[in-house]
């Protein structure tokens, strides 16, 4: 039944195509109030459009003073139509049963919650928007799966409907596949990805990060063990100021200014990069050092050592080419001074007391060192206890007697214990150039297996436990353990098949690897390797853990898997019709008690009342109370309000006058393109038409064809002679006959006597052949209208006179044979009579009519012909035309 009814207000309940009038006090959806009602309309969940019924509900929503005011979760603003008012991503609670009471709206969360955090729904009803499901804890710690609206929690199935519910985490179902542990759903169905996280699903760590919860890597460390199955460990400490990749300095170290401080004997190579090419006075050895070259060489080769170029006055050492001997000391007497003294005029004086041979009587003269000494920029210098020059960072050299530097990589050295007898080979490194780790008094690029980097000073490398084969950060964190049948586990070394829970083994690291967070024991380091799945996450499916099964399932966990619902379910707790959380929609079954009873048997009221309101749940009759009309419900009388049982009507609308004007444009448009289209099509069916018929005509100027017999047969009845074809001159051109032909003139051949034999048709035709033959063709465009006023009189080629021209230009009496048998016009020009050259031989005794040549050389000479009958038009009356006689 309905609520209390001492808390009923008097409202109009609507839904899509009804409304209600009666007491209620649901508070789900959007009261609309207008001036068109006199009670405000309650809005129910659905699309409403202009013309959705009853008549009341349309008037209040075409109404342009309406206002609309919406319960949390849904949206307000503007009345548009259609308007959909559905409830936001997210999840309303009702303090009260059937959607009554105080409200309050959870949104899809940003973040994926923590597992073991949980809040308590005070709630007697929830709404769900579409595609969201809940997950939700009862007192007795059972999971329970809400896919849809929940109007009354005292219908669950027993126990959980006394249960105290609290809210685990809400979801969106619209992301295919399903997101894991490290991403949450949006309603756009795609992942978004926690900080750290990455991947379509957000299943992997970015670089630099590790751990199920992809956190950082450490400070100053360039590389650590990242992935989502990393331990996070140090591989490579961070270089700090490292010329190769702070100020590009290759043995040296950059300082505060961003400026290159090479080691000693290093300058700045050609390509740029500094501090990497051996300075003068230097070479390069094979172990990429440059070592000082010896006393008295200004240049070495590199690799040997071998001097190139000694000071002034030295000699290279023939059995030692790496050396220069100093010049001998000669007085100006011609004696040769001692070793220690050197040659002052005609005699020899002491050397300074450092100075094995000198040049002079000061320190800065020595050539050589005594021993004890080391030569240093032309002075000779002492050694510290440590073998270091006096005052400097280098290495002093008792083969050289110079002063040396460390290495390339080593920033100071020493030997310990120095004394005259000590090599340089003995001297150790003490620092190096950052980058760079100091193992076993040399510096290298990375500690050697079974060293790791002190966590101290992060250069030196110190030795691992002997149970590690390899280790990182003390000696005692094995990454990698000596005996092959072990492997390491968080930094211990533990039997192989002995690997701790949510780890599995790896032998190509030989180590424990953890599992993907999402899962509880795994096969491999990927979120689809779950073997076994976590509370959280209780579904397994084709090796992910998921943490729900699909609506109309539920999980089973004495088996370990997904079950089928009831049929009478649209969601489940578990077997059976008494476990159902919802009911299907297409039946009007409502829950009672864990099991989908029919809404009719269920609900009070008129048939119109007792139908299910979707997606809610409920019957409209539990929605609101109407009063029944005896008086026997106990409710107050109710005002009348019309227009609440009529449907709606619509009345036209009278168009503006943009909007008839863009209907008359519109079809003008419309009937161009289409007459457009038609013109086009029927150009298209005549060329065709034309083309066929020429094709036809020029495939049918047989003489022996049927047309041209029945024009003979015409010619015969009608008493006209055999006639022999010549096409006619076009109609409309100027026939520009030239004075001359090849540079000679067109004269008129003699007449000759008629044969006897003129009119026979065998002769006419061969006589035809042989005129025709005799003449050339004019070397002018086809004599046309358009030629004649394109090009005129061809060069050279006198004009024709006025009165020659006016003859010429008349046009033709006579259509052609093509118009004759198509009955079209010609659509090319005709053939130009030819002309007669003046030196070909003479055209034989004709034995026809056409017995002379009737073309002469001048308009005069063929006005004569015309008047002497020898050459004659004669108009056919048939078709007009013209034919040679």
């Amino acid at each position: 039944g309905v609520v209390a009814q001492s808390s009923l207000n008097h409202a109009i309940l609507c839904v899509p195509g009804q409304c209600l009038q009666g007491y209620s006090n649901i508070t789900l959806g959007a009261t609309l109030s207008s001036s068109a009602s006199p009670v405000p309309l309650h809005l129910l969940p659905g699309q409403y459009s202009s013309t959705t019924n009853p008549e009341l509900l349309h008037n209040v929503l075409s109404d342009s003073s309406a206002t609309l005011k919406s319960s949390p979760g849904f949206t307000n603003g503007s009345i548009s139509l259609p308007l959909d008012l559905s409830l936001q991503p997210g999840l309303a609670i009702f303090s009260e049963r059937l959607y009554s009471g105080q409200t309050a709206f959870t949104a899809l969360p940003g973040s994926p919650p923590n597992p073991n955090s949980s809040t308590p729904l005070a709630a007697q009803s929830l709404l769900l928007s579409s595609n969201v499901v809940v997950i939700a804890s009862s007192s007795s710690s059972n999971r329970v799966i809400l896919w849809d609206p929940l109007p009354d929690t005292q219908n669950l199935p027993t126990p959980l409907n006394t249960a105290q519910l609290s809210l685990l985490d809400i979801q969106s179902t619209t992301c295919a596949p399903s997101c894991s542990s490290g991403g949450i759903c949006n309603q756009q169905g795609q992942c978004i990805c926690q900080d750290g996280f990455t991947g379509q699903s957000c299943e992997n760590c970015n670089s630099g990060r590790f751990g199920p919860s992809c956190q950082k890597c450490p400070d100053n460390c360039d590389q650590c063990d990242d992935g989502i199955s990393g331990t996070g460990r140090c591989l490579k400490p961070s270089g700090g100021g490292n010329g190769a990749s702070s100020c590009n300095c290759l043995n040296g170290v950059c300082g505060s200014d961003g400026n290159c401080q090479c080691n000693t004997g290093f300058v700045k190579a050609d390509n740029g990069t500094q501090c990497a090419k051996c300075a003068d006075g230097f070479f390069l050895t094979s172990t990429g050092d440059c070592k000082v070259c010896q006393v008295g060489c200004n240049q070495c080769s590199d690799g040997t050592g071998v001097c190139t170029s000694c000071k002034s006055g030295f000699t290279q050492n023939p059995t030692d080419q790496t050396k220069c001997i100093p010049p001998k000391q000669i007085t100006s007497t011609g004696t040769q001074c001692p070793e220690l003294a050197f040659a002052n005029g005609g005699s020899c004086q002491p050397c300074a007391s450092p100075c094995q041979s000198c040049s002079g009587g000061t320190s800065n003269d020595c050539t050589a060192c005594v021993q004890g000494q080391y030569m240093l920029n032309g002075v000779c210098v002492t050694a510290n206890s440590d073998g270091i020059c006096e005052g400097t960072s280098f290495l002093a050299d008792n083969n050289k007697k110079a002063c040396d530097s460390c290495g390339a990589k080593c920033t100071a050295c020493k030997i310990s214990n120095f004394s005259i007898a000590s090599l340089a080979s003995q001297a150790q490194c003490t620092s190096c150039i950052p980058g760079t780790f100091l193992s076993n008094g040399t510096c290298v690029d990375a500690c050697p297996s079974g060293t790791f980097v002190s966590p101290k000073d992060n250069m030196t490398c110190q030795s691992c436990d002997s149970s590690c084969a390899t280790c990182l950060g003390s000696a005692t964190f094995c990454l990698t353990c000596s005996s092959s049948n072990q492997l390491s586990s968080n930094g211990q070394c533990v039997p192989a098949s002995s690997c701790p829970k949510n780890t599995f083994p790896n032998p190509s690291t030989s180590s424990c690897l953890s599992c993907h967070p999402d899962c509880a024991t795994c096969s491999g380091s990927s979120f689809n390797q779950c073997t076994t799945c976590p509370p959280n996450r209780p579904v397994l499916s084709n090796g992910r853990c998921m943490p729900t099964c699909s609506k109309n399932e539920y999980w089973d966990a004495s088996s370990n898997s997904c079950k089928t619902c009831d049929s009478s379910c649209g969601s489940c707790s578990g077997p059976g019709a008494s476990s159902c959380l919802s009911c299907t929609n297409e039946n009007n079954l409502v829950l009672r008690s864990g099991s989908c009873v029919a809404s009719s048997q269920a609900c009070t009221g008129s048939n119109n009342t007792t139908s299910v309101v979707n997606p809610l749940g409920a019957c409209l009759s539990e929605l609101i109370a109407v009063p029944q009309a005896s008086g026997t419900s106990g409710l107050p009388p109710m005002p009348t309000v019309t227009g609440i049982n009529q449907p709606t009507v619509v009345k036209g609308k009278k168009l503006e006058w943009w909007q008839i004007l863009l209907m008359a444009l519109g079809c003008a448009f419309i009937f161009v393109a289409v007459l457009w289209c038609c013109r086009r099509r029927n150009r298209k069916r005549r060329e065709e038409r034309r083309r066929r018929v020429q094709a036809y005509a020029f495939a049918n100027t047989d003489k022996n064809g049927w047309k041209w017999r029945l024009i003979r047969f015409g010619e015969k009845f009608f008493g006209h002679s055999k006639s022999t074809r010549v096409y006619p001159v076009s109609y409309f051109h100027s026939m520009e006959m030239e004075p001359t032909a090849r540079g000679k003139p067109i004269v008129l051949l003699s007449d000759a006597p008629p044969s006897h034999s003129r009119h026979g048709s065998d002769s006419e035709e061969q006589d035809m052949v042989q005129l025709i033959s005799s003449y050339r063709n004019l070397k002018t465009p086809p004599a046309t209208r358009t030629n004649f006023v394109r090009h005129g009189s061809r060069s050279g080629t006198p004009t024709p006179s006025n009165s020659s021209r006016t003859r010429l230009l008349a046009p033709s009496p006579s259509q052609s044979m093509y118009s004759q048998m198509t009955g079209h016009a010609r659509r090319m020009p005709d053939v130009r009579q030819p002309v007669r050259d003046h030196d070909v031989p003479p055209v034989p005794m004709l034995k026809s009519k056409f017995s002379e040549s009737s073309i002469g050389a001048t308009d005069d000479g063929r006005r004569g012909l015309f008047e002497h009958g020898k050459l004659k038009k004669k108009r056919d009356g048939g078709g007009g035309g013209l034919f040679w006689k």
